[in-house]
């Protein structure tokens, strides 16, 4: 298999330019007689959808909610970058891609990087044309403030609800074109299978999760944003429905899966509270700008924060990073967190938490200046554990969060399956080892509005597209395939409930495949999760039945997919003998405990093929090798 990326020649910043200007187009007359398949409404589906039935096609958007506003990037807290320079403080779109590149510890490509930062100022154009109520200072501008791996205040935000913001602009946007009919919306209908007619992404296989009817869908184009595979852990900030199939049933019909191990940790989440806990909360990265992170200096100190004093406290990231102090980047943040707590430094009542505390922001700016940035991320906060931030710190703990592998995409975010093109968080293509805050709001809207709407037209006008529709034997055996997948989920008729199976896996992607890995670790993973997947076939009870709705059912077909996607996790992470960003191999560390990367063997892409060798489960690595003609290649300092 040969991963041709297409990056266009020339210098960096006129590559994307250049390649508008030489992309085939599709005229108006003609974009009615295609129709295009969205799946996903979150910011990349529904700003794809958005932009495509703008411009003419005919476009069927699916979602598993009732309600396309209820897609995860609601959930999205902090802010969104971009490089307008507002403050005046030394920004440009330069520097917006190199602190990118550098966050991602140069694992990422440098075209798609450059451009994202390029796209960035039109986000902002877009959503406030929408009406999205971004914050505003006193002089009317829109407000910035910083986020982690940045030394300039480059971030808009809604208070601590920007995706949700932003959601609902992308959505306005849609349902326009919904009322228009040049949208079909399906909500409550789950992606089971991608069809594949001549080589080419051609439908998918739906399952109804009201009836239980399997359903069939033809297009001459696919766009898939579906979203992160973070629940693989079990225990994550993704909302429960948050999933991995759709994207997996394209891996598994021949859509390889980029750096599956790159799995961002979130610093800033309220810790597990207890076994039988479902999910774990995001507080936003913005917290950090006026939280100070901060551990007793003492093991055992038990007393309340109030009463330890400020000699007796360690503000370990300020000590450690004076430059970037408590703004370095999510992984050097987690990786000191979890440090620290070893070492027996932690508070509250696992000893798995730090404080961040505002008492000093408080006294600077006054309380209602902090209430007016943060209020409802503190009234959240104090809604599920108690506390009042105002008065006493909060309790944080890094979580699973985002991301960074996913589908491979090549410049214009089509898979290496022709005709099927990945969005959002559901591809690999932007943030390399570790994805800086508010930078994930960035790349859906860039892809959904400014990027897909060229690229799957230069894919229609070229593409020779035979003269098919949904009773075509590829739709015949994806459907019977689909079905057969759920009748034996049900057929097992096992003692061991769905969630004790995902729990299960959770722990050992959190032990062994978390925030730090090893060799021995990750071996031991890779066959345990090996052994549980062969336990839920023997063993999962899925009651109920396939006719109607059935959250077991759903659940049971999510988590068969992540003991089959953690597993590759795992071998992913165990090939890959490095450190980079997020993925830190305990072998492979520098004297203070950064992660080390090994560019001389390691600076590519891993992309996995699926291969079912008699039944049993195999991956074949590909790679594309990252070249640096901009940047320099060097290791990452916040200090």
């Amino acid at each position: 298999m040969n991963l041709e990326s297409k990056v266009p020649e020339g210098p960096l910043k006129e590559k994307w330019s250049k390649h508008l200007e030489n992309i085939k187009l599709v005229a108006p007359n003609n974009k009615r007689k295609h129709n295009i398949i969205v799946v996903g409404t979150g910011l990349a589906g529904g700003s794809a959808a958005a932009s495509l039935a703008e411009l003419g096609y005919n476009v069927q958007s699916f979602c598993i909610q009732d309600s396309a506003r209820r897609a995860h990037s609601i959930a999205a807290q902090g802010g969104i970058n971009a490089a307008k320079n507002y403050p005046n403080d030394g920004d440009s779109i330069w520097r917006l891609f190199y602190d990118t590149i550098k966050g991602g510890d140069y694992r990422s490509r440098e075209s798609n990087v450059y451009r994202l930062a390029e796209i960035s100022n039109e986000i902002i154009d877009q959503a406030v044309a929408q009406g999205v109520p971004f914050a505003r200072e006193y002089g009317g501008l829109l407000a910035n403030r910083s986020f982690g791996g940045a030394q300039v205040s480059r971030t808009f935000y809604a208070r601590g609800q920007t995706g949700q913001q932003l959601l609902l602009g992308a959505y306005q946007a849609m349902m326009r074109q919904v009322h228009e009919g040049k949208i079909d919306l399906h909500t409550r209908h789950e992606m089971l299978d991608l069809v594949i007619i001549d080589g080419k992404a051609r439908g998918i296989i739906t399952r109804d999760l009201v009836t239980g009817e399997i359903k069939r869908w033809m297009a001459d184009a696919v766009v898939l944003a579906t979203g992160g595979y973070g629940n693989v852990f079990y225990l994550s900030t993704n909302a429960k429905n948050s999933n991995v199939t759709a994207a997996w049933r394209c891996h598994k019909r021949g859509a390889t899966f980029a750096n599956p191990c790159y799995v961002q940790i979130h610093p800033t989440c309220i810790p597990v509270s207890g076994d039988y806990q479902s999910k774990l909360t995001l507080m936003s990265e913005s917290l950090r700008n006026d939280g100070r992170v901060w551990v007793p200096k003492k093991k055992g100190d038990d007393r309340p924060p109030s009463e330890i004093p400020e000699e007796d406290r360690w503000y370990y990231l300020e000590d450690k990073y004076p430059s970037f102090g408590n703004l370095v980047p999510r992984d050097v943040a987690s990786r000191n967190a979890k440090i620290v707590t070893d070492d027996g430094l932690g508070v509250g009542p696992t000893g798995k938490a730090v404080y961040l505390d505002f008492r000093d922001a408080i006294e600077r700016d006054g309380r209602q200046t902090i209430s007016e940035k943060y209020g409802n991320l503190f009234d959240m906060y104090e809604n599920i554990t108690g506390d009042n931030p105002y008065q006493t710190p909060m309790r944080i703990f890094p979580a699973v969060h985002y991301t960074m592998g996913g589908l491979w995409v090549d410049y214009n975010l089509m898979s290496n399956v022709p005709g099927l093109f990945v969005a959002g968080e559901a591809n690999f293509s932007d943030h390399g080892a570790n994805r800086l805050g508010a930078s994930a709001l960035m790349q859906g809207l860039s892809d959904g509005y400014f990027i897909i709407p060229y690229t799957v037209g230069n894919y229609i006008a070229d593409a020779e597209l035979s003269e098919t529709d949904t009773n075509h034997e590829a739709f015949d055996e994806a459907a019977k395939n689909a079905q057969a997948h759920i009748d034996k989920l049900l057929n097992v008729n096992g003692d061991k409930s769905v969630i004790d199976f995902h729990r299960e896996l959770g722990k050992i992607m959190w032990d062994k495949v978390g925030i730090a890995r090893n060799e021995e670790g990750l071996k031991e993973a890779i066959q345990e999760i090996r052994d549980l997947r062969e336990e839920f076939w023997q063993n999962v009870r899925v009651p109920g039945e396939a006719a109607n709705y059935n959250k077991y059912l759903e659940f049971a077909g999510r988590v068969a997919d992540f003991l089959e996607l953690g597993e590759l996790m795992a071998e992913d992470a165990l090939h890959r003998d490095e450190s980079a960003g997020c993925h830190l191999r305990e072998e492979h560390q520098t004297e203070e405990g950064e992660a080390l990367r090994n560019d001389e063997d390691y600076s590519y892409v891993a992309a996995w093929e699926y291969r079912n060798v008699n039944g049993e489960l195999k991956e074949e690595l590909h790679k594309e090798d990252l070249e640096f003609e901009f940047v320099e290649l060097k290791q990452r300092s916040y200090k």
